[in-house]
């Protein structure tokens, strides 16, 4: 039974093409993984089945009550509401159920009998929906979703507004969850959750009874939890059965039978192009050139699409750092209150340093407290000598109107345009991309103009806070390439072990010196 239909899907922003004539369908049952590199359109797709965009042609049709959670990444959570509230809310369509029960029951010492048998009816059917969507035990099964997301470590009673990029999307997966929706939709679920929280998620996906549809970058994750595999490229959808593994081995055959193809063609139209040319002035051979011709005309050319463009990092690096990096003494860092224990670390040349744990721990405030952007709450933090650091933050900062050139120029004012285009080319970025908002691009498509900055400025110690976040497989590979073949030294935030395996020459487990594990 199909549960979404997408027909004829056309669209675009300004004259960049995301999809052309694009069908896609769910049916019951179907984990699907949504692939695709940076900005081929996966959260605009996305956001058209769940109606948050119009397409510029075509249409999308979910099959009758069927009730849709999507987890969006850019969610607006508000000032003043806890984390126990934003969990609660899942069950809002319930507490309206319970308001019109309440209703019914005023007004049933004035029906008659007929309308009390009505009433009665409606209150039967409420009540059986209220039990059926475990209405009288909500608060057990929202410290259950809590427990097992590591919110409850947190406090519910925290404002949303207070947590970090890791937190913030535990309470919205966990809203979700408790919404107990017929079809999921998750962007990136993976990005900013610890290893043992993606762990809990994978379990909890694999033995999901409905359907999903799932955007994830994180390979190892989406091969244990899909079954069918929609690949989005040129303004394509194609459709494959079975993991992200045997799509790549589906997708190279298909490929190579593609460009023998076009081999083949490109060949024969040379050589009826040549005796066309040759034969069409005489008389005796007209008729055939004409033939010919005609074969031509008819021929439906096979296109092999553009390659994209390839990104390819390589850092410059500064003068060599003294011999001692970072040392902290006694360090405590938080805002309000304590995050840490006082904390002794030091970090020598050469060293690729991984800072591993839970969100929320302290692990971005410890990297803004060693830069001095956070003061600390006590102790010191020192730098080494002869330093050139190099800081990737996690996000970019909201609503910036600034176009891709114009953010690279701010940062070198004395290049060219032509150095700025081909510095942003090299991170994998296309003449389309570079002329337009950074505002309107994906988030691995910002990741990659945060990463162009840091390229182009000598450097000899990188601190990286989530860098693989929202990059594709593509990106990340590249990345992990470049920084093992670095010379200075890196401290390192990431949750993905994958990436950091063979690269790090020493991973750190922050629960050691945190106040909190969650």
């Amino acid at each position: 039974m199909s549960i979404l239909n997408v027909e004829h899907l056309t669209h675009g922003f300004g004259d960049r093409a995301i999809f052309q004539d694009v069908s896609f369908r769910l049916l019951k049952g179907e984990h699907i993984g949504l692939i695709g590199a940076n900005g081929e359109g996966k959260s605009t797709f996305m956001n058209m089945i769940t109606g948050h965009l119009q397409p510029d042609e075509g249409k999308v049709e979910w099959a009758k009550k069927v009730r849709v959670g999507y987890l969006d990444q850019h969610t607006v959570l508000t000032k003043g509401v806890t984390i126990q509230d934003v969990l609660k809310s899942a069950f809002s369509f319930l507490f309206q159920m319970e308001e019109q029960m309440n209703e019914i029951c005023d007004k049933m010492g004035e029906a008659d009998e007929n309308t009390m048998n009505t009433m009665l009816e409606e209150l039967g059917t409420i009540q059986d929906l209220l039990m059926a969507h475990d209405f009288y035990v909500i608060d057990s099964k929202v410290e259950e979703v809590a427990r097992a997301l590591g919110l409850t470590e947190i406090g519910l009673l925290k404002d949303v507004t207070e947590l970090s990029g890791g937190q913030r999307t535990k309470v919205l997966l966990g809203k979700l969850l408790l919404e107990k929706p017929d079809i999921l939709l998750l962007d990136e679920p993976t990005n900013y959750l610890d290893v043992q929280h993606i762990e809990w998620l994978k379990r909890y996906l694999q033995e999901y009874e409905n359907a999903f549809i799932l955007i994830s970058h994180d390979i190892p994750f989406l091969n244990s939890v899909i079954n069918i595999i929609y690949h989005m490229e040129n303004q394509c959808l194609d459709r494959y059965v079975g993991d992200y593994d045997k799509f790549q081995e589906v997708y190279a055959v298909k490929r190579a039978q593609l460009e023998a193809a076009y081999k083949r063609q490109q060949q024969e139209i040379a050589e009826l192009e040549d005796f066309v040319a040759r034969n069409k002035a005489r008389v005796s051979t007209r008729n055939m050139a004409m033939s010919r011709q005609k074969k031509l005309d008819k021929m439906d050319v096979i296109e092999l699409a553009k390659d994209k463009p390839k990104p390819e990092f390589q850092f410059m690096e500064a003068r060599t750092a003294g011999k001692i990096i970072i040392e902290t003494r006694d360090l405590v860092i938080g805002y309000d209150e304590p995050l840490s224990k006082p904390l002794n670390f030091m970090m020598e040349r050469g060293e690729k340093v991984v800072l591993a744990g839970a969100n929320g721990i302290g692990k971005t405030t410890l990297l803004k407290s060693i830069l001095g952007l956070v003061p600390s709450l006590g102790g010191e933090s020192e730098l080494g000598d002869y330093l050139s650091i190099g800081y990737f933050e996690q996000e970019m900062t909201p609503g910036n109107t600034t176009t891709c050139i114009e953010e690279i120029w701010k940062e070198f004012p004395s290049y060219t345009q032509y150095q700025v285009r081909s510095a942003l080319a090299r991170c994998g970025l296309t003449t389309n991309h570079i002329e337009s908002q950074v505002r309107v691009l994906s988030g691995g498509e910002q990741a990659k103009v945060r990463l162009c900055k840091l390229l182009n400025r000598e450097s000899n110690v990188l601190l990286l806070d989530e860098p693989t976040n929202h990059l594709d497989v593509e990106a990340k590979e590249e990345l992990k390439r470049a920084l093992k073949e670095y010379r200075g030294s890196i401290l390192l935030i990431c949750h993905e072990p994958e990436f950091y395996e063979g690269l790090a020459t020493r991973v750190l487990d922050c629960r050691d010196w945190a106040l909190r594990l969650s």
